[in-house]
């Protein structure tokens, strides 16, 4: 049964329109842009086939940051869109971002974007970090694609709609092991594991493949469940009993709450296929609205133990999101 939600819209105003010819650098204001649907913005070094194509930062943030003497300017963050009015870090990825002319300029075709992800990782020797010792754009900034272009200008409004609760469920995918990290072997678990997510109806948004390192392996976690904000992670590898596989720790070190019946289950089962499967340590763990599940190494086992527990996981995923309830 699904909870009714009433849809929150907050509502704030384009302060500056920002473009740049090349990444890492500070952007430029401009009059006005043309947004491309699945591109971002024409003529920007960010806009391209990916879910980074438009960023977007709150100009109250940038006005308690110039309080300190910072003297930025629109456009030193790297940002495409300033936006009066909008606390962007509050609202959750997959919010949809309509953006409307106001005044004489009413009429135009609405443009509308969807969020894709809170925050980023610094750009090694920001200039605003260097001389400020802090920038407020890897925490407070979101990025966006484009769904519907059309021209932006300043003093355009923005509108923020909840997520569509009957969305996809989206996921990662993580391969964790040092061979097929270092190319010596080809991965077969993550594409068997995303091919299953994506039957079941998954939008699958990232692979990814990185050694049997803990501090990568709990980084990746943390950036999916907190930038990317997915609804499911699952890890195929490092679970074993060497002393490389550390996936259930780097798994356990960034989990808010157990869910230890999805790994006690996957155990169970496979139990009845081998008796190795009692030498498993794989965990499962939310962390946020993200659930993260750990699956053996090889691909048949992984087929095995996603078989086993995606019947199920619908229902929980639906609860972590809001969309259903007990």
């Amino acid at each position: 049964m699904r909870e009714e939600k009433k849809t929150v819209q907050r509502t704030g105003v384009i302060h500056a329109v920002c473009v740049s010819d090349r990444k890492g650098v500070g952007k430029t204001p401009v009059s006005e842009a043309v947004f491309t649907p699945e591109h971002g913005i024409e003529g920007d070094a960010h806009a391209g086939t990916w879910h980074r194509q438009i960023s977007l930062l709150s100009w109250d943030k940038v006005v308690e940051f110039n309080q300190n003497g910072a003297g930025v300017k629109d456009g030193d963050f790297g940002e495409n869109l300033v936006v009066e009015g909008i606390d962007f870090r509050s609202l959750p990825v997959g919010s949809i971002l309509t953006i409307r002319a106001a005044g004489e300029n009413a009429g135009r075709p609405e443009v509308v974007l969807e969020m894709t992800q809170i925050g980023k990782a610094c750009h090694t020797g920001c200039a605003i970090k260097q001389r400020m010792g802090v920038c407020i754009m890897p925490v407070e900034g979101v990025f966006a694609r484009v769904l519907r272009g059309g021209t932006v200008r300043p003093g355009d409004i923005l509108t923020v709609s909840d997520p569509d609760p009957d969305r996809p469920f989206t996921a990662a995918v993580i391969t964790v092991s040092d061979r097929s990290a270092a190319g010596e072997r080809e991965d077969l678990s993550g594409p068997a594991a995303a091919g299953m997510l994506r039957e079941a109806g998954y939008d699958v948004l990232e692979t990814i493949i990185i050694p049997d390192e803990q501090e990568q392996i709990s980084a990746q976690l943390r950036r999916l469940a907190d930038q990317r904000q997915v609804s499911l992670v699952v890890t195929s590898g490092g679970t074993g009993f060497s002393l490389r596989d550390r996936t259930p720790e780097a798994t356990l070190e960034v989990a808010d709450r157990n869910a230890p019946g999805i790994a006690e289950a996957i155990r169970v089962r496979s139990l009845q296929i081998t008796d190795r499967a009692m030498l498993s340590r794989g965990a499962s763990v939310i962390r946020g609205r993200t659930l993260i599940v750990n699956l053996p190494g090889s691909p048949k086992a992984v087929k095995e133990s996603l078989g086993f527990i995606l019947g199920a996981l619908d229902h929980g995923l639906g609860i972590l999101r809001g969309s259903a309830t007990d």
